[in-house]
């Protein structure tokens, strides 16, 4: 039978993760097999970058996580290896930056998503995929704002012609 001291243990790293986790746009499981030391550095240097935590977590220990959060769909894929990507913000920066890496390590079985849950709702790995190639959200604003800007400039165009005809 575990310690008093270990079982506290647990119960501080099931709420600590259970903290990281509450309220985040983005959460994603990853099978993280076999990714060497130089990789698996570049991938926790652009999550670092991005705003996204990234990190290891027993299965056993994120059964409770999951059972605590109501994230019970997760609980099949706690399998085998475990890392965890979340971000509070950017809802597509956690699963650009993993299928960047899963596409880069194509072929090898190694490092792939196991299942995301992104702005409210579930995504397996397709879908993972899928979202992936959206742009950031910067740059779909720019996109938004650069297209108003010219239906804008077409409008004031339009009235000024309008304005000089009439004045003619």
């Amino acid at each position: 039978m575990p310690s008093e001291k270990i079982l506290e243990n647990k119960k501080r790293m099931v709420e600590d993760i259970s903290e990281k986790l509450k309220d985040a746009a983005a959460i994603i499981l990853v099978d993280y097999k076999g990714i060497n030391v130089s990789n698996d550095t570049a991938l926790r240097s652009e999550m670092r970058e991005s705003g996204v935590e990234y990190f290891v977590a027993k299965n056993s220990i994120m059964k409770y996580v999951c059972e605590s959060i109501g994230l019970e769909e997760f609980i099949p894929s706690l399998e085998g290896t475990t890392s965890i990507a979340v971000s509070k913000d950017d809802a597509i920066a956690p699963a650009r930056i993993i299928q960047k890496y899963t596409d880069k390590l194509r072929g090898k079985g190694i490092f792939k998503s196991k299942i995301g849950y992104i702005d409210g709702k579930y995504a397996d790995p397709d879908q993972i995929r899928v979202i992936a190639k959206l742009p950031s959200r910067e740059v779909l604003v720019a996109q938004v704002a650069g297209s108003l800007n010219g239906i804008i400039a077409s409008l004031a165009r339009a009235i000024s012609e309008v304005a000089n005809k009439q004045s003619a």
